[in-house]
Formats: structure tokens, sequence, C-alpha cells
């Protein structure tokens, strides 16, 4: 079978324009991704919080963040974040702000402000010794909303989370990059920028 000679000339073609084109040298500037601009980091996680005496909270999600807008004062609407995802109690939560959360109840998350730090410090267990996390472009401290099926648009419980790229607790064996208020931490598949 003989194939015309345009389909072997239109290839030729294009690469000879690229290459035209082309001074030969490297760029300048290296490429950088739209949300790097600003300040911006992305992520990605998902991960089953628990710890405290009864509850475990499976969470998945993600979004963008300028660290640089993070604050503690509470409402803040200049900090510049968008993200949100899924949620679903897995186990009953007992305590903390996400009570009286059943299993099988959520439905998604979304945020309300992107904090600089949490503010009163955070613990994966009842037993553990309180710790800090602060937002950078590696780690999102986040006040968000859950919400469960029947409840509508309206909030059913409003907690902090904690996303990192690396463990926020290296006193605990593992590594603890989520956590949930009132539910604890987990070992979290994560990705930033």
């Amino acid at each position: 079978m003989k194939l015309p000679i345009q389909l072997f000339a239109f290839p030729l073609v294009a690469l000879a324009a690229l290459l035209g084109c082309s001074d030969g040298s490297a760029p300048t500037q290296p490429l950088q991704p739209a949300f790097a601009a600003g300040g911006r980091s992305g992520f990605g996680f998902n991960g089953t919080a628990k710890g405290f005496p009864a509850g475990a909270v499976f969470l998945t999600g993600g979004g963008s963040f300028d660290a640089s807008t993070a604050s503690n004062t509470i409402p803040d609407e200049e900090t510049s974040v968008k993200s949100g995802g899924g949620f679903r109690c897995t186990e009953p939560v007992a305590q903390g702000p996400l009570l009286g959360c059943a299993t099988g109840e959520g439905v998604r998350w979304d945020t309300v402000q992107l904090l600089a730090s949490t503010p009163t410090g955070f613990k994966c267990n009842g037993a553990d010794a309180l710790k800090n996390a602060n937002t950078d472009a590696g780690t999102v401290v986040l006040l968000a909303d859950f919400y469960r099926a029947g409840d509508g648009v309206d909030e059913s419980f409003t907690a902090q989370i904690i996303v990192s790229e690396s463990d926020i607790a290296d006193d605990i064996p593992g590594v603890q990059n989520l956590w949930v208020q009132g539910v604890g931490c987990a070992t979290a598949i994560t990705n930033f920028n």
C-alpha cells in the first residue's frame, strides 16, 4: 500500500517551522505554573483522621492559598484561599466541634478562612502534648465548615483542619500530616505544588 507524500510532508514542515522559530537558546526564565504567581500554593489530600476517644473522619479535597494573607483574626475576609472537598464520619464523633457526626454522615466541606496558625494549638490524641502548626508554602491551616446531607446550605459543623506535606507531630510514631480539630491526626496522601 502506497501512502500519499502529503502524509509525510506535513510533520516535516511543522518540525521545520518549530525549529525555524527558535534561536537555539534556552529560555531565560523557568516556566512557572499559573498558581505560583503571587505566592500561591496548591494542595490536594485524602486521609482518615482519628485519635481522640471516639470518632474518625475521612477527608478529601484541595485548593490553593496565599500563605502571606493568612490571619488568626476571625472573621478576616481578606485571606486568599479557595479550597474544599468531601468528608464522611466513618465512626461516630463524641467530642469537639464535630460532636454528633454519626457514622456515614457527611457530604462536603469548604473553607471559611485561611489561618496563620492553630490559634489554641492542636493535639493528635487526648494524651498528646499541645503543638502548633503555621501556614506556609507546604502547610495549610484552615477554618472549615462541614455539611451533612439534609442540612442543605447551612453548615453542620465548623472546625479547624491542618494539611501538610511533612510531619506535624514528630513526637508521635509515623507521619502525621492531617489533623481535624477534636478528632485527631492521620497519615494522609498529600500533594503541594
